[in-house]
């Protein structure tokens, strides 16, 4: 006999045996059958091993999304109107599309042209943007500015973050403020904003809110009922959008 055949012969008999008689009612011999079998074919079949870690890898992203599903109903206004953050686009939009964001973040830099393109492309969509330094020290600093930038000067807060997060160089305290006073702002007012109004409060509940979302990096996105992980790119936010215009919910 093949050996192709031999071992789905056996493999035949031995899940058989195992479908009729319980695991625990297998002998030493047959338990070692089992475990020779499976171990040939899965020798001879190894893509099955890709297979099971790409259903593994989707179950897990299906799990994901569904507990991010119930912690955005469970946390809708502290995402999405929460005082803290900075509106884009149209503050009266039908459609709101929140940001997790990080200064020293490569790929929020990226997804910066995907925000733009969006906005101009689309006059009621609602951007909000949540400061979520995860990236050390320098990303906190950067931050402690952007903060004290928004509660001076809010009209000035998009193109001061557009500027930073823009820039190619690392963002921390000394860039930060450079970005800000070539914008017009005198650097003792926001060191003194800074002091008197730390932004502890709001990095922590960035930090809680992330935490119940399942959120593990930046750039993440909340739009409608559901929370978009990485930079997925302008198309995928779009269809979200769309989708929560035509039925209510990003998935229809």
């Amino acid at each position: 006999m093949p050996a192709a055949s031999k071992t789905l012969a056996l493999g035949t008999m031995l899940i058989s045996a195992l479908w009729l008689t319980p695991a625990a009612a297998l002998d030493e011999e047959q338990k070692k059958e089992m475990g020779d079998f499976i171990r040939e074919y899965l020798i001879e079949n190894p893509e099955i091993m890709l297979e099971v870690q790409s259903a593994l890898e989707a179950k897990q992203q299906e799990q994901r999304v569904a507990l991010a599903g119930q912690a955005v109903a469970a946390n809708h206004d502290a995402i999405f109107n929460s005082k803290n953050d900075i509106v884009l686009g149209n503050p009266d939009g039908d459609v709101t599309v929140v940001e997790f964001f990080d200064y020293n973040c490569g790929y929020c830099k990226h997804a910066l042209a995907d925000m733009e393109a969006i906005l101009e492309k689309d006059p009621n969509v609602r951007f909000v943007l949540k400061e979520f330094p995860i990236l050390g020290p320098d990303s906190i600093a950067a931050h402690r500015v952007a903060n004290a930038v928004r509660l001076l000067a809010p009209e000035t807060y998009p193109e001061f973050h557009r500027t930073l997060l823009g820039s190619t160089g690392l963002a921390n305290e000394e860039n930060a403020m450079d970005v800000a006073t070539s914008l017009g702002l005198d650097e003792a007012a926001v060191r003194k904003s800074m002091e008197e109004n730390p932004n502890d409060s709001i990095v922590r509940q960035a930090y809680q809110l992330a935490n119940s979302l399942g959120v593990t990096g930046t750039p993440t996105y909340v739009v409608g009922n559901e929370a978009l992980f990485g930079a997925v790119g302008k198309e995928a936010i779009e269809e979200k959008v769309s989708n929560v215009r035509a039925c209510g919910q990003s998935t229809c």
